[in-house]
């Protein structure tokens, strides 16, 4: 065992008045026992104000005793039948781990191993039990249901008990981790993968607390401004004690706590144990996020103790026994928990003679039976009831556990039980025994599933607890049952028509134009859902803090500094805008909240969530990743496209991949637009498909911040545009044709680009405007699979080669992202043609535009070298000209690659 300190049971060593303190401990004590704990708080309450007040400022602890928040007596008793629970907890505990067992035993030819976890659900199926049986509501007419963010390496638990309710089948449960036959059961909670069932992706561990915070206050602001009634649902999270040091996990909790989240109820399952070893086997985990969380301003319960406890230290008077519980190193904890009785009466008890004595007419075993909290139902019900009940602040459960509980050697307690995924017979033998499975021997080496027939008690005490919380749980509703009508494409004409002589816009400005023109719009308006990062005025977003305000659930209780102005700060608690502040992972939390709000409320919500492109997709690409796996609808706004656009900012605001890195995730449709028309056909398509078909995808759009004129839709380019690629600007009838293809800033090059190549090389070219390479790409991908699957029947030609079809000569393509981007779609360039590819691959930097487009290699003299040297190069033209068209540009030819400068 650990060292532990020398003062363990005296006085403090740099006490100067023992008796002193003891008096006043005993007026505390006094205190306390005549009027109560709310009395010793109040009083200690007021020492403290007046200690600060008089220059004491020393910081106190924000943790309180290693022992239970609700004291026995306190307790909310339990209304269940806590024996039928406790079997049928067992029977799940039984069935979870004989799917994973079963799942690396059945096909060793293919490698055995699909992996699993018992331990997680063993440590928690306690906890699950009892808001399965009586806090977790399934949406009905009286009530819109209950958030569950599942700890997803308990996942499977939860197909546990559906099994047992009959949601699923047996042949289910042996297809555990086998999806591609449509099937099985997903390794982990997955809405995509089973869409009917999951809500929230949670295995990406510390994405379910962040996401949960921002799901609790969209659902208060969806009842503030009387879009859903949401007052009576809950927002329960289960996350591990180790999945806490995510920045994520504890990165929002200051924002649940300020808007009063008293929806939102945390659940961590204090193990003690990550995946390889101890959280903190050096200290006590349980205390450490108690003073985090109480610090950030939430109701804090911790529940370490089970019922047997409770004799113990109704009998500690000295407060030796709690000293030692507050003594001990979790790393110890793990230990006794991994070992027997005896070693914990050692160990533990044998600390002081005292507390030896306490249990010498224990018997090892009893003193083994010495639970844990979270494995004692009815604890777990008093901590529950307190947290529902409590108003005004969000509440965290810090619930202390077994890894492994009830796994024996194969896992319990100890630093391999994350990994354990196999058992073997006389493990499983003993699980059975602990459990009372009413498995015989000779079934044993099956692992057979257990079931009880439906006329038992147990069975029907499992329906009718859900059916009187309104239904089974988890299950995700798919579509939303509403219907809503997209205003038609000419009602967004600001943005399609040319701009008028001498105007200039960005594409920035037509977003917000087109999102203006949408929240006029009596039916869809109110369900726009602008998030902004405290960037409002760099998008010339201002005008509409005080068109539809700033969403505050307080109100505005100060005089904004800018009140005389027309777009002043205007905070409501009606506000329309989510406001996030310097947060762009909270931004996308808030934004998944919204694009899934069809599914979690029955409402169809669109959400714009703009943002410097740069702190985008690299900074929250796992938010991303799962608001693809929620099947999330709603559009997200990169401003400033590109790595030259927006000039003087630098290295880590140019961006020049995000295309690329949303390009990986298959339900999100990227465009990198450069005019206004085209903003306002990607947007509306996009509302077309998200609200009126209800399609799960979500878009990308990267917008600008240069302003130039607008020439306006050219009616009958509409479809093209949302494939990604049509004609922009033909060039003159010469026989020695290039095709210039671009998108964003740089299409601009290429037309000027098409200008000297008439002017000073006799050349046409074809401008070609590709606002997604994308979706080319994609289209390419699969022209060419079908191709490949169906050898005999005509071939399918991908839209690029459509689109180049009669337009002959090389073809080159510019963008002002890196070369990636635009080389998706090379295969499927026709045949013979010369593909040449122009990007910004290497680190931003700052300086005036056209200078950052000579750096990159992507201004229009580069494309016309680029388009000379296709022609070279297929024999049109000689090499030569080429050389001149360098000198003549004042290109550097030696120069330094701007991948490495």
């Amino acid at each position: 065992m650990s060292a532990q300190p020398d003062n363990l049971f005296g006085p403090a060593a740099n006490d100067s008045d023992a008796q002193e303190t003891r008096e006043w401990l005993d007026a505390l004590a006094a205190v306390i026992e005549a009027g109560g704990r709310e009395r010793g708080h109040f009083l200690l309450e007021q020492l403290l104000d007046q200690a600060r007040q008089h220059g004491v400022d020393m910081p106190f602890s924000a943790t309180t005793a290693y022992v239970n928040t609700i004291d026995a007596d306190d307790e909310e008793r339990c209304p269940g039948n806590l024996e039928i629970e406790e079997r049928l907890r067992a029977y799940m505990r039984w069935n979870a781990m004989a799917m994973v067992v079963k799942a690396n035993r059945l096909h060793p030819e293919d490698g055995g191993d699909l992996g699993g976890h018992i331990s997680s659900f063993a440590s928690v199926a306690t906890m699950f039990g009892a808001g399965f049986n009586h806090f977790w509501h399934g949406e009905s007419e009286q009530h819109g249901g209950d958030c569950l963010y599942i700890q997803g390496h308990s996942a499977p638990g939860i197909y546990a008990r559906a099994f047992m309710e009959g949601r699923l089948t047996e042949e289910q449960l042996l297809n555990f981790r086998q999806e591609v036959g449509g099937k099985g059961l997903s390794s982990y909670p997955h809405p995509k993968l089973m869409p009917e069932f999951w809500q929230f992706p949670t295995v990406s561990m510390g994405l379910g607390p962040l996401m949960a915070i921002y799901q609790a206050r969209f659902l208060k602001y969806l009842h503030a401004r009387g879009i859903a009634n949401t007052e009576n649902r809950k927002v329960w999270v289960f996350c591990g004690d180790g999945e806490m040091d995510e920045v994520e996990s504890l990165g929002a909790i200051g924002v649940a706590a300020r808007e009063k989240l008293d929806n939102l109820i945390f659940v961590v399952n204090c193990n003690l144990q990550r995946l390889d070893g101890p959280v903190r086997g050096n200290g006590k985990i349980i205390q450490e996020l108690e003073g985090t969380f109480r610090g950030a301003g939430w109701n804090v319960i911790k529940l370490i103790w089970g019922s047997y406890w409770d004799p113990l230290l109704a009998r500690d008077k000295d407060g030796i026994l709690r000293q030692i519980m507050m003594q001990t190193l979790d790393g110890d904890y793990q230990a006794m928990k991994a070992n027997d009785g005896a070693y914990v009466r050692k160990n533990f008890f044998g600390r002081h003679p005292k507390t030896l004595e306490m249990v010498a007419n224990m018997s090892d075993e009893d003193i083994w039976r010495l639970q844990r909290g979270g494995h004692d139902p009815q604890k777990v019900y008093a901590a529950y009831h307190r947290a529902v009940n409590t108003k005004g602040q969000p509440s965290v459960l810090l619930v202390k556990t077994v890894k492994g509980f009830g796994m024996g050697r194969a896992g319990e307690g100890k630093n391999i039980a994350h990994q354990a995924k196999k058992m073997s017979d006389e493990d499983i033998r003993t699980f059975r025994d602990r459990f009372n499975i009413p498995i015989p021997d000779d079934k044993l080496a099956e692992v057979p599933f257990y079931r009880p027939e439906e006329h038992t008690p147990e069975m029907k005490y499992l329906h009718e607890r859900r059916q009187s919380l309104g239904g089974y749980l988890p299950k995700r509703r798919t579509r939303a049952d509403e219907h809503l009508k997209v205003p038609p494409l000419e009602a967004f004409k600001a943005v399609l028509d040319p701009t008028a002589e001498g105007r200039e816009i960005s594409t920035t400005q037509a977003y917000v134009r087109f999102l203006s023109t949408l929240l006029r719009d009596k039916e869809l308006g109110p369900r726009a859902v602008p998030i902004l990062v405290d960037e409002a005025r760099t998008f010339g977003m201002e005008g509409l803090f005080r068109q539809i305000g700033i969403y505050n659930p307080e109100g505005q209780k100060y005089t904004p500094q800018d009140r005389d102005q027309v777009s002043y700060y205007k905070e409501d608690q009606q506000g329309q805008i989510l406001q996030e502040g310097i947060n762009e992972a909270g931004g996308m939390a808030s934004w998944i909240a919204a694009a899934t709000s069809y599914s979690t409320s029955n409402r169809i919500m669109v959400p714009f969530y703009i943002y410097y492109s740069m702190f985008g997709f690299q900074r929250f690409g796992d938010l991303a990743w799962a608001a693809g796996d929620m099947q999330a609808r709603g559009f997200i706004l990169g401003g400033t496209s590109g790595r030259t656009t927006l000039n003087g900012e630098g290295l880590q605001h140019e961006d020049g991949h995000s295309h690329v890195l949303a390009s990986t995730i298959p339900n999100c449709i990227s465009y990198d637009p450069t005019f206004a028309h085209e903003v306002g056909v990607i947007l509306h398509h996009g509302l077309k498909s998200m609200v009126e078909r209800q399609d799960n995808v979500f878009y990308y759009v990267t917008l600008l911040n240069e302003n130039y004129a607008m020439p306006g839709l050219k009616p009958g380019t509409e479809e093209q545009i949302i494939k990604g690629m049509y004609l922009c600007k033909e060039g003159p009838k010469l026989k020695t044709r290039v095709q210039l293809l671009g998108s964003g800033t740089i299409l601009r090059e290429s037309i000027a680009a098409q200008q000297l190549l008439e002017t000073d090389w006799g050349v046409a070219a074809d401008v070609w405007s590709c606002p997604s390479f994308t979706e080319l790409a994609r289209d390419g991908q699969d022209a060419e699979r079908w191709n490949l699957l169906h050898p005999t029947q005509a071939p399918r030609v991908p839209f690029v080669a459509q689109q180049l079809e009669g337009h002959a000569g090389p073809v080159i393509a510019s963008t002002d992202y890196i070369k990636s981007y635009p080389e998706q779609i090379r295969p499927f360039i026709p045949a013979g043609r010369r593909y040449k590819v122009l990007g910004t691959d290497g680190f931003g930097r700052s300086d005036f535009r056209s200078r950052l487009r000579e750096h990159f290699e992507v201004n229009r003299h580069y494309i016309v070298v680029a388009a000379l040297k296709a022609l070279s190069e297929q024999g049109t033209v000689p090499a030569a000209k080429v050389a001149e068209a360098i000198a003549r540009y004042g290109i550097d030819s030696d120069r330094v690659n701007p991948l490495y400068a």
